[in-house]
């Protein structure tokens, strides 16, 4: 007998976004926009073919897979095991996909380090430095990275407290908030008569943010951008908030 009662939740990042349902959620994300991205940039900053790219934060590969097809070596790691698992089905020489913690250095140097869509700022502040550090360790010397965040001011001044969207018959109820500098996202929902209730918190990072945790490391802010565009960041209008950075050589 089904527990009508029964309430999955999880403040726990890797519980929701190895869900199905996070993907049901998320399914219909704009890839074209990413393939449009991802292209800009590549072309902005004019890498060798055949550069080594860590797509960190790699979700289903659907960066990592765009990268690749421009002629480039890409390891695409993340925690979610069904994403990881997903993203392996598109692997080939230059392809390669790992369930791996970002924050956590994978022992390859790399040309470049990118974090996209929003694939930071999940853990402690304490965690983030530890990810930058690892991003840093990850990266040869005048190696390039790219954090792409959301605009913490756009966020607060456009912020969708409550709405609906239904996916495969599923009424997902989401309710918004940013307090103590995070922005919260709580995702509800019933399927086959069980309640579920999710979480995603994501720290509400701004450039000084950023500009604090760089000290902290050996890498060294180039350029920001404030859309995929790569129009300049504006503080109270930009969607983004798209960080280009260099390791420093250490002969430096």
């Amino acid at each position: 007998m089904i527990n009508k009662n029964k309430i999955h939740s999880s403040k726990e990042y890797n519980t929701w976004f190895d869900s199905k349902y996070y993907h049901i959620l998320y399914k219909d994300r704009d890839h074209d926009e990413a393939r449009k991205f991802i292209t800009k940039l590549l072309e902005h900053l004019n890498l060798k073919k055949n550069a080594k790219i860590l797509d960190a934060a790699c979700g289903k590969g659907r960066h990592s897979i765009e990268i690749e097809k421009l002629g480039y070596k890409v390891t695409g790691i993340d925690l979610s095991k069904n994403s990881i698992k997903h993203a392996k089905q598109f692997e080939n020489l230059n392809l390669k996909f790992k369930i791996h913690d970002i924050s956590i250095p994978l022992g390859i140097k790399f040309n470049a380090v990118f974090n996209l869509f929003t694939s930071f700022g999940y853990y402690n502040r304490e965690n983030d430095l530890k990810t930058l550090l690892s991003i840093e360790e990850n990266l040869k010397d005048d190696g390039v990275g790219v954090i792409d965040f959301f605009n913490i001011y756009n966020v607060k001044k456009n912020l969708i407290e409550q709405e609906n969207i239904i996916r495969d018959n599923i009424n997902f109820n989401i309710s918004r908030k940013t307090k103590d500098k995070l922005v919260e996202k709580n995702i509800s929902f019933e399927d086959n008569s069980i309640k579920y209730s999710y979480k995603e918190t994501v720290n509400g990072l701004n450039l000084n943010d950023f500009k604090n945790y760089f000290k902290k490391t050996n890498l060294e802010i180039n350029e920001i951008f404030g859309d995929y565009e790569l129009n300049k960041f504006d503080l109270n209008y930009s969607p983004r908030l798209i960080i280009v950075f260099k390791k420093k050589s250490q002969s430096n």
